[in-house]
């Protein structure tokens, strides 16, 4: 695993440091699951060093696979299949007959999963690890059954918990934690990083990374999702036009977080501020600031149903005419 620059010195300051259970906090986007993913690696090397995994023995090599039989990881269904770690048989049949949808949290069934393999002896001998990403997807009741392996965990198993949202977690997990805080990366090097990566036109990347408000992975999924410098720097225009494909690409997760970022930047536009995700020559002018409130408002109850709407098209046709509508106020 090639971790960005900014990682590798994180990865090796926590390294040097003793604990059983670590929290990687901070806003999402800064390279949480893939720190997380790294520590996991070199906790169970067989030949690793002061700096990480050595990327070459059977453990690393089981790890790059998805089945080193030492590591766990809690993870929203959705989320593993887009990472690529296989599910269970059971949760498996289930999703290919259609009993039910993968999982957008971490599963009661999971934790307890989890908790038995904590208990059990390590299979190669060096060792088990426990990855939980993204740690706040868990509900009461499976960070509740997580609590007390954390608390009083058996000799050899590890933790480490990502989370782009640590405010969520209940407040007695967290203080089972070694906290460590995500590292913002300067621009340059974020820049550097980026232009580097597959896919990425090098004219993208100081818009990219501006949308993103400066977190490197956050422009990097933007990019792998089709987001150019063009498409991004029209989307102001395509709301004020009401042009609800404009948001077609995005889920309505997505879709209200480029709205919130519009509404953002207006806002601070309004107060006589400087733009953070948009430029100021994409951004309508003169929008009042009462209706950038109510808009901003709107769109905070929006975020608390987006991920489970009754029907996605209908919402994003809803969000658009908000937005052209609030854009076009003169009140």
């Amino acid at each position: 695993m090639t971790l960005a620059p900014w990682l590798q010195r994180q990865r090796a300051d926590l390294l040097a440091q003793r604990g059983h259970a670590w929290l990687l906090q901070g806003p999402s986007g800064l390279g949480q699951y893939e720190l997380a993913l790294s520590l996991v690696q070199a906790w169970l090397c067989e030949r690793a060093g002061p700096d990480g995994a050595c990327g070459e023995c059977p453990s690393c090599h089981a790890i790059e696979v998805r089945t080193h039989a030492d590591v766990c990881v809690l993870m929203p269904e959705t989320a593993m299949v887009a990472l690529g770690w296989p599910l269970d048989e059971k949760s498996q049949a289930d999703i290919d007959d259609k009993k039910r949808k993968p999982s957008r949290e971490i599963r009661v069934e999971a934790m307890r999963d989890a908790v038995e393999f904590a208990q059990k002896t390590s299979a190669r001998g060096r060792g088990k690890a426990v990855l939980v990403y993204p740690a706040e997807r868990m509900n009461h009741i499976s960070a509740n059954a997580l609590l007390k392996t954390l608390e009083e965990p058996p000799g050899d198993v590890r933790f480490v918990l990502a989370t782009g949202a640590a405010h969520l977690l209940l407040p007695t997990i967290r203080s089972r934690c070694m906290g460590h805080q995500m590292a913002w990366p300067d621009v340059p090097a974020a820049a550097g990083w980026l232009q580097a990566q597959a896919g990425v036109a090098q004219a993208d990347v100081p818009v990219l990374l501006a949308a993103a408000g400066g977190r490197p992975e956050e422009a990097l999924r933007m990019a792998q999702e089709g987001v150019t410098a063009k498409s991004w720097s029209a989307v102001p225009a395509a709301i004020v036009r009401g042009d609800v494909a404009a948001l077609g690409a995005w889920s309505p997760v997505d879709a209200v977080g480029v709205l919130q970022k519009l509404c953002h930047d207006l806002t601070v536009v309004a107060n006589g501020g400087e733009p953070r995700f948009f430029q100021a020559a994409d951004l309508p002018a003169n929008v009042r600031l009462p209706a950038l409130l109510r808009w901003s408002r709107s769109l905070q109850q929006s975020a608390r149903v987006a991920e489970h709407p009754l029907n996605a098209g209908l919402m994003l046709e809803a969000l658009v005419a908000l937005a052209k509508t609030t854009l076009n106020s003169r009140a």
